[in-house]
C-alpha cells in the first residue's frame, strides 16, 4: 500500500512536470491573444504594413536621376528577384520554409535540446515569417533588469509566433520573401533588397550573381557584423557558408559551390542618399517645392513675399503638390514615404555634361586663378576692400549659422564653451577638387577654408516651351547646399536681350 502511494506521488510528479509547460504555453498563448500582455497587430494591420518606400526622380529619357526619401527603399517585386537570392535565402536561413505554416517546430526542438540543454551552437529557430514578423513590429528595447528583460523576449517569442501564423494566412509564400528582403536594413541607407544591390554591387536584384547573392543573404545574419566594406574576411567566411548551405541542399552541385567560394568579393560601392546621384540640386528644388503648404500671413514678413507664394499656390502646380492632391484614403501625399515617381525635363546627358562642365571650369580655370589672386589680399579669402572687423564679422555670421553652432545651442552649451569648440582642432573631411580630404583643423578654420571656393551653376532652358534641360546649382550638394540658381539674386543685365527681341 505504502508503495503504490509512493508510485502515485512520482506519476503526478512525472504528469505534472510533463504537462505543466504545455499548460503555460496554452495560457501564455492565451493571455496573448486577448491582448492581455500587450498590444497585437490586427488583420487589418497585417494586411496593410508599413513600409516607407522613397520617391524616385526619373529624367525625360526614363533615367533615375535619385531619390527623396527617409529610408532608401524601392519596392521589389518576388518576380524581380535572382533566382540564387531565393535559394540563398531558403538555405541559410529556413531550408523548410514551403512545409511549415510559420513555426518550424523541428527548428524550435534543436534549439531547447541542442543549444539550451547541450549547449552546442546550431543557430536560431526563427522562421523567415517569424523574422519578418519581429521587423514589422520590433521588440521592446527599453532597459530594464535581466530578469524582466527575459520575461519579455519570452512573450515577445510567443508574439512573433502568432503574428507570423497570421501573415502565413493573409500572404503567399513568395509574398512573404518579398516582404521580408524589401524591410530588411543592409546598412549605408540601403533599405530592403533593390537598394542594397545598387550600393554593394551597383546591379538590380535580378541581375545579381550566385557570389553576390550570397553577399546580401550573408548579411541577414547581422548586417553589422558582416559589413562587407569594413569586415572583409569576416564577410568572406560567412559568404562561403551561405555557398555552402546552398550546395548542402541541393540548389547548386558541389563543383560550382567549391569554384564560387574560391572567387573574392568583388564589390562595386556607392551610397545612395540625397547628396549623390545626378541633379542633386534639382532634387532639393522639387522637394522643397513640392511640400511647400498653403501659404499663411503670418509667416511671411512682407506682403509682397506673401502674394508671390499665393500666386505659386494658384498658378503652379508644382507649388505644394503634395498638398493640394491627396491619396485614395483622403491623407495628403507624403514625398518621403509614398513611392512617388516624379518625371521630370531633365535631359540625363544635358544633365552629365553640365555638372562636368561647371566642375572643369571651377577646378581647372576659375578656382586657380582666384587662389594665385587671393594670395595677395591682408585677410584671405577676402579682398582688401574689407577691414579685419568686418572680415572677422563675417566669419562670425557663418559660424552662427551653421550646424555645429545649432546644435551646440540647442543642447545649453554657452557662447564661451562654443568658442572653444569652434577653435579646438578636430579630425574631419573636407571637400577638394580632387575628392574628400582627410584632415585636422578647427571648425572655424573650415568655414574659412570655404569660403575660397568659387560657385557656378547652370540652367538650361528650352526656348520653345521653357522645360528645363539641365540644372546645376553649385559644384557639389554635400558641402555646398546653396543654390546658385534659385537663391542667388543677379540683375538680369544683357541676358534679357533675347527674350525683349524675341
Amino acid at each position: 500500500m505504502e508503495e503504490n502511494k509512493k508510485n502515485r506521488k512520482y506519476l503526478i510528479w512525472f504528469w505534472t512536470l510533463f504537462v505543466a509547460p504545455f499548460v503555460v504555453i496554452i495560457i501564455l498563448f492565451l493571455l496573448i491573444s486577448a491582448e492581455k500582455l500587450g498590444p497585437m497587430p490586427s488583420f487589418a494591420e497585417l494586411e496593410n504594413p508599413e513600409y516607407y518606400l522613397a520617391a524616385e526622380v526619373f529624367s525625360e529619357d526614363e533615367v533615375l536621376l535619385g531619390k527623396i526619401s527617409i529610408e532608401n527603399r524601392t519596392w521589389t517585386e518576388y518576380r524581380d528577384l535572382s533566382p540564387y537570392l531565393v535559394a540563398a535565402l531558403i538555405s541559410a536561413e529556413d531550408i523548410r520554409y514551403y512545409r511549415h505554416s510559420g513555426i518550424d517546430m523541428r527548428g524550435i526542438a534543436r534549439v531547447i535540446f541542442r543549444t539550451i540543454l547541450l549547449g552546442q551552437e546550431t543557430g536560431g529557430g526563427s522562421t523567415i515569417t517569424q523574422q519578418l514578423a519581429k521587423q514589422l513590429y520590433p521588440r521592446d528595447t527599453a532597459r530594464v533588469s535581466s530578469f524582466v528583460r527575459s520575461m519579455r523576449l519570452g512573450v515577445s517569442k510567443f508574439k512573433e509566433w502568432q503574428t507570423a501564423v497570421k501573415l502565413e494566412k493573409s500572404y503567399t509564400k513568395e509574398e512573404i520573401i518579398a516582404m521580408y528582403l524589401n524591410k530588411y536594413d543592409f546598412l549605408y541607407h540601403a533599405i530592403g533588397i533593390r537598394s542594397a544591390a545598387m550600393v554593394y554591387f551597383n546591379k538590380t536584384p535580378d541581375s545579381l550573381s550566385l557570389q553576390e547573392s550570397a553577399v546580401l543573404i550573408g548579411m541577414l545574419k547581422n548586417s553589422s557584423a558582416y559589413n562587407p566594406v569594413r569586415y572583409y574576411d569576416r564577410m568572406l567566411h560567412r559568404r562561403n557558408i551561405v555557398i555552402s548551405q546552398m550546395s548542402r541542399y541541393g540548389y547548386i552541385d558541389r563543383h560550382t559551390a567549391d569554384s564560387v567560394k574560391r572567387l573574392p568579393i568583388e564589390l562595386d560601392f556607392q551610397i545612395e542618399d540625397h547628396n549623390t546621384g545626378r541633379a542633386t540640386y534639382f532634387r532639393e528644388y522639387l522637394r522643397n517645392i513640392m511640400t511647400r503648404p498653403l501659404p499663411d500671413r503670418k509667416l511671411y514678413q512682407r506682403q509682397a513675399s506673401y502674394d508671390e507664394a499665393m500666386w505659386e499656390w494658384d498658378n503652379n502646380p508644382l507649388y505644394g503638390w503634395c498638398n493640394k492632391n491627396k491619396k485614395p484614403d483622403g491623407s495628403n501625399y507624403d514625398i518621403y514615404r509614398d513611392g512617388l515617381k516624379i518625371h521630370t525635363t531633365i535631359n540625363s546627358r544635358m544633365q552629365q555634361y553640365a555638372e562636368e562642365a561647371v566642375t572643369e571650369h571651377l577646378s581647372k580655370t576659375i578656382q586657380p586663378d582666384f587662389y594665385r589672386r587671393a594670395k595677395r589680399f591682408r585677410n584671405p579669402p577676402y579682398s582688401d576692400d574689407l577691414s579685419k572687423s568686418m572680415v572677422d564679422e563675417l566669419l562670425m555670421r557663418s559660424l552662427r549659422q551653421s550646424n555645429r553652432y545649432y546644435a551646440m545651442r540647442a543642447k545649453g552649451h554657452p557662447e564661451d564653451s562654443i568658442m572653444l569648440a569652434f577653435n579646438t582642432k578636430t579630425r574631419m573631411k573636407v571637400f577638394s577638387w580632387k575628392g574628400e580630404t582627410d584632415t585636422i583643423m578647427t571648425p572655424l578654420d573650415s568655414i574659412r577654408y570655404y569660403k575660397y571656393f568659387i560657385r557656378s551653376g547652370i540652367l538650361v532652358e528650352d526656348p520653345h516651351n521653357g522645360h528645363v534641360k539641365a540644372y546645376v546649382g553649385g559644384p557639389d550638394f554635400r558641402y555646398f547646399k546653396y543654390d546658385v540658381c534659385t537663391q542667388q539674386r543677379r540683375q538680369v543685365g544683357s541676358t534679357i536681350k533675347p527674350f525683349l527681341y524675341t
